[in-house]
């Protein structure tokens, strides 16, 4: 029965796997302008994708001063902030996006330690 229980477990975390490997990411980055934090988070967030989720990603760059309506619509009160809108669940990261482990475990893109 135990070995029944492994095997069942081991089949679900490679349909996991599987299902993961498939979905889209839907990204939002909000920054401020073409600041040097801004554009060091452009940079890294895109960096990081292209690394990780290779054609499986739509990444939006919105500027907060030239699209303030949808800054205020999401709730934003730092930039740059991204924000992982799929798959669910929600994530938000602020800052310049340099702590790539940090971001690749929020993204859910590695298991964490």
């Amino acid at each position: 029965m135990k070995k029944e229980r492994v095997k069942d477990s081991a089949k679900a975390f490679e349909r996991a796997i599987k299902r993961q490997s498939k979905e889209k990411y839907v990204l939002r980055l909000y920054v401020t302008g073409m600041t040097p934090k801004s554009t060091r988070a452009i940079e890294n967030i895109k960096k990081i994708c292209g690394e990780h989720l290779d054609g499986r990603y739509n990444l939006e760059v919105i500027d907060i001063y030239q699209r303030p309506r949808l800054a205020a619509g999401e709730q934003i009160i730092a930039a740059p902030t991204l924000v992982k809108k799929l798959p669910l669940p929600l994530r938000r990261f602020i800052g310049d996006m340099s702590d790539k482990e940090q971001i690749v475990m929020g993204l859910d893109l590695k298991p964490k330690k």
